[in-house]
């Protein structure tokens, strides 16, 4: 049984665009389809890197 999932994002921004992708990172999973089926049953964790 899955209890938990971690999505790890390793992605190259331009210093410019760093803070748009913490906030999209920030609110994504309220608008994933499959993190929206989820929610409840299985733990979703995420961690962005930004390169």
């Amino acid at each position: 049984m899955i209890k938990r999932i971690r999505v790890d994002y390793r992605l190259a921004v331009p210093d410019e665009r760093r803070a748009d992708a913490e906030r999209v990172h920030d609110i994504h999973a309220r608008f994933c389809p499959v993190a929206r089926s989820l929610a409840g049953a299985i733990e979703i964790s995420t961690h962005l890197e930004l390169l």
